[in-house]
């Protein structure tokens, strides 16, 4: 089988982009096509060093940095790859990748990571929190959008099996294109972490400071409890407004290298995770640290996350974004804390290890193709 993999964009190594290496290790003779590809040449070993094939877009004014405000050219831009001589197509989509064009003799299986939300569900929070809601700028924004849902709902049609990537996304994907998609946890490195027992006294918030993760929440919650202490680690554009909300018990470190942040996630008492995520795996690196997770009750840290409830918890949920349910939360979490072992906790993240994925994954493929 002639394959080929079709990803949105290439520019930093964050999820999608480690998700990408993992395809490579299932299906290493596959070529590789993708909007834009700006990965620095350090940092390529994921990608096997293998040659990208982009589209017009890696050519445009600013592309590098400014890639994203492209987003309206992307769906022509994807359509223009030409992926006529594979037998598999196999795209890892987030935005536009699934809208490459494919043929009655081939197989087009897409791991959808999640509908476009901002085309979607969340297109008034994408509004408001971007500052396009209003006057000429608003309803441009809301014509392109539109547009957008229209081709994003046409581009279902040449998908032949969807994968998503937890429970959560496949009622998405069933709600946005009325399609049924099979569900296959995507891998976690679970081995480059190691579990440690002696906790100490603070709580951990880790993530890029963008609205949706909330961690400005996070942060405000700890004004009302000056005895606990939160350590902050992530960058974005909304450090400076988090970290002006930041009281003596907090502390903002931004970015920090990899090894940094495993070591705070080994030691905190434990995570704190306000976001509605797809999937999210940072969760799940801190439960291979042996560290428990207090979360918000909804999206995907429902099935990465065991709460009280179940045997072998490894967290607890908060039922609203609001400072209050997150203070409840911690009390709760400090109530049951001999429940949530680091035993537990790595038992549960090994559930999502690459060897587990990468059977599984090719397993359906190869059901799909053989019984075409």
């Amino acid at each position: 089988m002639k394959t080929a993999i079709v990803c949105d964009w290439l520019v930093a190594v964050g999820g999608a982009e480690k998700f990408l290496g993992h395809l490579l290790q299932c299906y290493p003779d596959a070529d590789l096509f993708a909007v834009v590809d700006f990965v620095d040449p350090d940092k390529r070993d994921f990608l096997q060093n293998k040659p990208i094939k982009t589209t017009f877009i890696q050519q445009l004014p600013f592309a590098k940095t400014r890639y994203r405000g492209y987003l309206p050219l992307m769906p022509l831009a994807i359509e223009q790859l030409d992926v006529s001589a594979y037998d598999l197509i196999i795209s890892s989509s987030h935005a536009v990748a699934k809208g490459v064009i494919t043929g009655p003799d081939q197989v087009h299986i897409s791991y959808v990571h999640s509908p476009m939300r901002y085309a979607w569900d969340l297109q008034h929070q994408y509004l408001r929190e971007s500052g396009l809601d209003q006057k000429f700028r608003g309803w441009f924004a809301r014509y392109f959008l539109h547009k957008l849902r229209m081709w994003d709902l046409r581009s279902a049609n040449g998908v032949d099996h969807f994968i998503a990537n937890s429970n959560f996304i496949a009622r998405r994907i069933e709600k946005t294109y009325r399609r049924k998609a099979e569900v296959i946890y995507p891998p976690v490195e679970i081995a480059q972490f190691s579990p440690q027992g002696n906790k100490e006294d603070f709580y951990l918030a880790a993530s890029r400071l963008v609205p949706y993760k909330r961690i400005d929440l996070i942060v405000e919650s700890f004004q009302h409890m000056p005895d606990k202490k939160l350590i902050v680690i992530g960058d974005g554009p909304d450090f400076n407004k988090i970290k002006a909300k930041a009281g003596n018990n907090v502390t903002m470190l931004g970015y920090q290298s990899d090894e940094t942040l495993i070591s705070h996630m080994q030691r905190a008492r434990a995570l704190i995770f306000a976001a509605e995520e797809d999937f999210g795996l940072i969760p799940l690196e801190v439960q291979a640290c042996g560290t428990p997770v207090i979360a918000y009750g909804k999206g995907g840290a429902l099935e990465t996350v065991r709460g009280l409830d179940a045997d072998r918890p490894t967290g607890v949920f908060f039922p609203e974004q609001t400072t209050d349910a997150i203070s409840e939360a911690i009390g709760t979490f400090e109530q049951h804390q001999a429940r949530l072992t680091v035993e537990n906790c790595v038992h549960n993240a090994a559930r999502f290890t690459p060897e587990q994925f990468k059977k599984t994954f090719m397993t359906y493929v190869a059901q799909k193709v053989s019984g075409r």
